[in-house]
């Protein structure tokens, strides 16, 4: 098995995993919805993993929300989620985006459904564009 890797959008900071994901939540909280911009975050969880920063850890920030659990690590250049282990000792929670590696693993659960956003239902009844979409000023590609 490949060990999982990945970068942020600009490149400056890249990591590794060691360790085995466990699960893959599709949260639905109003932290990690606020967090992502989107109907939820894709959060994938490795118990007794270790996260290895390969270049630019110096380029990580982390944010937490006061009185909560809930933690982010982004890249201070460009803003993109990033791994942390601010849960638990030994957890690392990988935003699934920022691999770069191939995962096979399927979402396990939607997860804080209660929070969903009013606009986040039948969403695959949407049509799909596998570009972008014409709009005025952008041409479609």
């Amino acid at each position: 098995m490949t060990q999982p890797s990945g970068s942020c959008l600009c490149g400056a900071v890249a990591f590794a995993i060691e360790g085995e994901f466990k699960d893959f939540f599709l949260c639905h909280c109003s932290h990690c919805r606020k967090g992502s911009g989107s109907a939820h975050a894709a959060n994938l969880f490795a118990p007794n993993a270790r996260l290895r920063w390969l270049r630019g850890a110096d380029s990580v920030a982390n944010f937490q929300l006061p009185g909560t659990r809930h933690v982010r690590a982004f890249c201070r250049h460009c803003g993109s989620a990033l791994p942390n282990e601010a849960l638990a000792e030994g957890l690392v929670m990988v935003p699934a985006g920022c691999l770069d590696t191939p995962l096979t693993l399927r979402p396990s659960a939607h997860i804080f459904t209660a929070s969903r956003a009013g606009w986040d239902s039948a969403l695959e009844q949407v049509p799909a564009v596998p570009g972008s979409p014409a709009m005025p000023g952008n041409q479609a590609g």
